[in-house]
């Protein structure tokens, strides 16, 4: 009999999850200790299996992603299903733990990027984080941020976790979304990279790339999170950067 624990209780009773992974062992061990977490669990072994559930209406509210895979591969299923316009929080449960795969993953519309090696602990944290935010959860907040925030030609919806700019939907995934509120929130005040990397990886989550690795990692975020904003306005200069300690978030000139 599965256990409703505390993850279950703040991320909603019984959040669904699919895992798609071709490891039967590593799938199997999963999906179970997740269901002894709470979580009501769905395992496919291939992309195909996976795709065919959503494209029929198939419901999740986290779905955990292997890289390598017979078939087509998980940022081939990660494209068709945002092509599809399902925007469920997709994290990567992968061994391919090298950089460039992170940037592609992070790209292509996934929420996170995790080694596989991690523990069941460093997993939950993660799934936590993000089931948390996909709620409209404030940064840091209690659970009862509102809805719609405006800040200048900002607007944040909590609710669904989605920024718009001068009236135009800015496509940034859930991570991206809660960079840019805290940063916004927080507007005038420097927030530091390691504030920022750990609301994205959890406190105290370890960094790869040496001990100064969480920078590299921020940047990228605050790179591709500028680029999505001057994909819409050109001069788009909110995010400041503080050299050497972080970014904060400026008024409109």
């Amino acid at each position: 009999m599965m256990q409703q624990n505390a993850l279950a209780e703040t991320a909603g009773a019984y959040p669904k999850v699919v895992i798609v992974d071709d490891d039967d062992g590593f799938r199997d061990i999963l999906g179970i200790n997740l269901g002894e977490e709470g979580f009501d669990v769905l395992a496919f072994a291939n992309g195909e299996d996976a795709l065919s559930y959503f494209e029929n209406d198939g419901h999740a509210d986290i779905i955990l992603l292997d890289w390598k895979m017979p078939g087509l591969t998980g940022l081939e299923v990660l494209r068709r299903i945002r092509g599809r316009g399902i925007e469920i929080p997709v994290v990567f449960l992968t061994v391919m733990s090298e950089e460039i795969y992170e940037e592609a993953a992070l790209a292509g519309g996934a929420v996170d990027f995790v080694d596989k090696g991690r523990s069941l602990s460093i997993i939950l944290k993660r799934m936590r984080l993000i089931l948390d935010g996909s709620k409209g959860d404030a940064p840091g907040g209690d659970g009862h941020a509102e809805t719609v925030l405006r800040i200048g030609d900002l607007e944040l919806r909590n609710d669904i976790s989605r920024a718009s700019w001068k009236g135009q939907r800015v496509g940034l995934t859930v991570s991206e979304y809660n960079i840019v509120a805290l940063l916004a929130t927080k507007r005038g005040e420097d927030v530091s990279y390691r504030q920022i990397y750990d609301l994205v990886r959890g406190q105290d989550f370890a960094a790869g790339y040496g001990p100064e690795g969480f920078r590299t990692n921020v940047r990228s975020f605050i790179k591709r999170i500028r680029g999505k904003f001057r994909e819409i306005d050109e001069n788009f200069e909110q995010i400041e950067n503080y050299p050497g300690f972080g970014y904060r978030w400026v008024a409109e000139r």
